[in-house]
Formats: C-alpha cells, sequence, structure tokens
C-alpha cells in the first residue's frame, strides 16, 4: 500500500476512454480532484482488465474522502462522499 489513512492525494486527471474501448471504475466527476485517504480495504484483481479477460495483477484499493459541498455545491460543511478508488488512478498531492 502506496497511501496511509489521512494522506492528501489527487484523482489523475486522465481519460483513457477517449483512446479506446477500456473499463472504468474512477468517477468522471473525481477525475483532476483532492481527497483524503479513508482507509485501505486490500488488493484485488485490476477490473480494469478483468472486464477485457486479460491477466488482472492485483491492485490496492482505497476509501477515499472528498468533501461534498467542493463537488456538488451543495450539503453542509461536514458532509463528505466515500469513494473506492484503485492505487493506480490516485497520485500524492
Amino acid at each position: 500500500m502506496t497511501f496511509q489513512p489521512g494522506q492528501p492525494v489527487r484523482v489523475k486527471r486522465d481519460f483513457p476512454e477517449l483512446r479506446g474501448p477500456c473499463h472504468i471504475r474512477t468517477p468522471h466527476y473525481l477525475r483532476g480532484l483532492d481527497g483524503t485517504i479513508e482507509r485501505p480495504l486490500g488488493s484485488f484483481a485490476n477490473p480494469e482488465d478483468l472486464a477485457f479477460a486479460r491477466p488482472a495483477a492485483k491492485v490496492p484499493l482505497y476509501h477515499v474522502r472528498f468533501d461534498q459541498p467542493s463537488l456538488f455545491n451543495e450539503g453542509a460543511k461536514g458532509d463528505t462522499l466515500l469513494v473506492e478508488i484503485f492505487e493506480h488512478w490516485l497520485e500524492a498531492r
């Protein structure tokens, strides 16, 4: 595991679907945005490879917490969104 609970991260601003067929588990609306590692969830076969029946290496998966008001321009201070994101979609801030 590369990231630790409480560590700030950024979701990579990448759009591989523009380069050809792919299977992505990272929401578009989070790409390029900052969040905080809530906790590691373990390592799992990469679903982006499994979707195409390719060999799939195990990749760490994290719960990443985002501030809800800044994402959707609604909600109260302290409201958050918790999303599962694979490590290869995250970068340290």
